[in-house]
């Protein structure tokens, strides 16, 4: 897979990042590299290799909190009525 300056700046946009050419073109640089490693570990033969599982449980209880519906909404930017309004983010 080939990625070129428009891909970063497309990937930029949909992170609603600023970036200028010369950050795109370092970005560019940096992203082939990450791409290549990727091409490096798909030629490894993993097939014998066995897959370990941990030997302690990183699983925990849940505990259930109660708090008011004030405590649910205090983060929130915007509120219409008792929903949380967001950002549109898809395209």
């Amino acid at each position: 897979m080939s990625i070129n300056k428009e891909d970063i700046q497309y990937i930029a946009k949909l992170a609603k990042l600023k970036i200028n050419d010369e950050e795109a073109e370092t970005f560019t640089c940096e992203f082939k590299n990450i791409l290549g490693q990727f091409k490096i570990l798909e030629k490894l033969q993993l097939d014998d290799v066995p897959i370990e599982t941990p030997s302690i449980s990183v699983l925990r209880k849940d505990i259930v909190k109660k708090c008011g519906i004030d405590d649910l909404y205090r983060n929130a930017k915007k509120m219409r009525e008792t929903s949380v309004e967001v950002p549109k983010i898809i395209e």
